[in-house]
């Protein structure tokens, strides 16, 4: 993958970028205060969130948004396409959706000479930003025709393999609010989402002024601040980054530390049902060098762990039945034993 960018806003790659990662960093650490700003121009009080989002995409992963109604998830999700760049998609999943809607299907296709043939028709998925609007809501036969995509960036179709665009990220929503007609995702595909990413109500200053700006004259529309070439570029720069040992240390042994197999502690013992595996800590590890970059610094430290531990490893775990009916939280247990490590 080439590391050659511009780095202007909205440019594509057109001259080579220096040899020394630093300075590279700081140009790309410039692009994405920029992008930040735009974004939350546009989606007030997220702020958090945003930055979340962000290192998913830098880390080339896919996130899992969660949150009531009308938090602007959608608008968050067009929004960060629009300033990065990248063609985006959306798919409203529903009971009745079926993995051909997603993925594409065979037709058979005639041309003037009167041939027929089989023809692969490219479904929605073939995209650079695919929202999965309410992913819980289609059926597991049809949850499932994301899994190929997101894990090996290809759709398999007839006995074809067809690949799909690059960069590719699947940002998914659900509403935890109402679950009646919903499909649990299977732990599986959870595993499949990098980050797990919670929206709440936005304060009171910023809902004041989310009203002033939302119903009045329409406002300006995001402007592209990356490309998708740039957003390339900065994912290649994010796996560069050194890790020190002891924030390595750190993440093996949090992740080694929650599994009922491995912990040490006998009340993690008893409570977890199940622990992260082997890709939880492949994407915390990834994920603390995106934060890392997103503020400006060339190598991840604990407190990125401490950030970032909940919202990776969270929705790859369990509890078990005891410890539920004992108001046990994985919240609370995943920072409990990060803070023990830092």
């Amino acid at each position: 993958m080439s590391d050659t960018t511009s780095f202007h806003p909205g440019s594509p790659v057109t001259e080579r970028a220096p040899s020394d990662d630093a300075a590279l960093a700081d140009r790309v650490t410039a692009s994405l205060a920029e992008i930040r700003g735009e974004i939350g121009r546009h989606v007030l009080g997220q702020d958090d969130v945003i930055a979340n989002l962000l290192i998913t995409i830098l880390s080339g992963g896919h996130a899992l948004l969660v949150g009531a109604p009308g938090l602007g998830k959608t608008l968050l999700v067009n929004t960060t396409a629009r300033v990065l760049g990248l063609d985006a998609k959306r798919v409203q999943f529903t009971p009745d959706l079926m993995p051909s809607d997603i993925t594409g299907a065979e037709i058979l296709d005639q041309d003037d000479a009167g041939h027929r043939r089989f023809r692969f028709v490219p479904g929605p998925i073939f995209c650079q930003m695919l929202m999965a609007d309410e992913i819980n809501r289609a059926s597991p036969r049809t949850q499932s025709a994301l899994l190929q995509a997101m894990q090996e960036y290809r759709v398999a179709q007839a006995g074809i393999e067809h690949a799909l665009p690059r960069p590719f990220h699947v940002l998914a929503t659900q509403n935890p609010i109402e679950q009646e007609g919903t499909y649990p995702l299977p732990e599986a595909q959870l595993d499949r989402f990098m980050l797990r990413i919670m929206l709440g109500f936005p304060d009171a200053a910023h809902e004041r002024a989310m009203l002033l700006a939302t119903t009045g004259v329409e406002g300006a529309a995001p402007r592209a601040v990356f490309s998708s070439e740039s957003l390339m570029a900065a994912q290649a720069l994010v796996r560069r980054l050194p890790v020190g040992d002891k924030v390595v240390d750190m993440i093996v042994n949090l992740v080694r530390s929650l599994r009922p197999e491995s912990a040490t502690r006998a009340e993690t013992r008893d409570a977890v049902a199940y622990g992260p595996g082997p890709r939880a800590a492949q994407a915390l590890m990834l994920a603390v060098r995106a934060r890392a970059l997103l503020d400006g610094r060339l190598a991840p430290s604990p407190d990125d762990v401490l950030a970032l531990a909940e919202p990776t490893l969270a929705h790859r775990m369990a509890l078990t039945f005891s410890a539920r009916a004992d108001g046990a939280s994985l919240e609370t247990m995943i920072a409990g034993h990060a803070a023990a490590l830092a």
